[in-house]
């Protein structure tokens, strides 16, 4: 009878001391489960800063390229400048050498 009894406190104390690790795997599945919603809410604000990021450079693209074009139109403007410079030069010169001639 006392063996039985022996063998009954040992299942009732490893029954409390399960309970007590049930629990405090419970306590960790809690604090895991929160950090989880935190890791995931950092993970949601970082995924719209990339888009975010990505968008402005998309626009810092645009803007780029249409500086470039704008400086390549200045750029044609000044040629067409100086190449109208050039013919009124040309055009003075054969005005003079056709005084000379007269």
């Amino acid at each position: 009878m006392a063996a039985l009894s022996a063998q009954m406190n040992i299942i009732v104390e490893k029954t409390k001391n399960l309970i007590h690790l049930c629990e405090a795997l419970q306590e960790e599945n809690d604090l895991l489960k929160l950090e989880l919603q935190s890791v995931q809410v950092a993970f949601d604000t970082s995924t719209e800063k990339v888009a975010q990021l990505e968008e402005k450079i998309k626009v810092m693209a645009v803007a780029k390229s249409l500086e470039e074009a704008e400086v390549d139109k200045e750029a044609i403007n000044e040629k067409i400048l100086d190449t109208k410079q050039k013919i009124n030069d040309f055009v003075r010169e054969i005005d003079r050498c056709i005084g000379l001639l007269k």
